[in-house]
């Protein structure tokens, strides 16, 4: 994958995430610095975290304001334009869903460039990927989203796996780039046109006993 294509890529899905954060705060009805935070924790929360856990100091926004200028020109034109936005959700799955799989393979690779080992470099990839959402989800006062039914983080976790597998088999970057992106975007597509969901199990209240003492 030709290096400035994999940026492109890498925008695209910080404006998606962007896009998604500040209408999630606009649903919520947030001040206009409530939509700024929540759009912001949204883009960048998964890999601030990231780099928090492998100590990588200062976080990358941190280093590249570029960042903090795109998302807020992203925030901006979704409270201009949020009525038309709220109708392009077809363009802003797929591009959160790019994202998800772009996000991935960073956070993938930041493990292995630091020498971690396999599994912990997958649990980043997902980190990556997903904790923006949890973040967010979190501050709106919701159950976050991969904590329920929705296969996302799944996807994250497979990709990241695939990542790994053909690093190790010394496959090209290019290829294992393209090859990880294609797996997560693909589960995605998949799960959400089929509606696949993983099983969730409930109790009631009252089934939840105290102890006798």
């Amino acid at each position: 994958m030709d290096i400035s294509l994999f940026s492109t890529f890498d925008v695209l899905g910080t404006i998606a995430f962007a896009i998604s954060g500040a209408l999630a705060a606009m649903t919520r009805k947030l001040d206009l610095f409530g939509i700024f935070i929540i759009a912001f924790v949204t883009a960048i929360g998964g890999g601030t975290v990231r780099d928090i856990l492998i100590g990588n100091n200062p976080v990358m926004w941190m280093e590249n304001t570029f960042y903090i200028y795109l998302i807020s020109v992203v925030t901006f034109l979704t409270i201009v334009f949020r009525h038309k936005i709220n109708h392009l959700k077809t363009s802003l799955f797929l591009f959160d869903t790019i994202g998800l799989g772009v996000f991935t393979i960073t956070g993938v690779e930041a493990g292995i460039s630091n020498g971690l080992s396999p599994i912990i470099s997958i649990a980043l990839g997902a980190i990556t990927g997903t904790f923006g959402g949890v973040i967010r989800d979190i501050l709106c006062n919701e159950i976050p989203v991969i904590f329920r039914k929705e296969i996302y983080a799944t996807a994250c976790l497979i990709g990241a796996l695939g990542y790994v597998i053909l690093y190790n088999l010394n496959v090209d970057n290019d290829v294992i780039y393209v090859v990880t992106s294609l797996i997560v975007i693909s589960i995605r597509l998949v799960v959400v046109k089929f509606k696949i969901a993983l099983p969730s199990f409930t109790m009631e209240p009252d089934d939840i006993k105290p102890p006798n003492i």
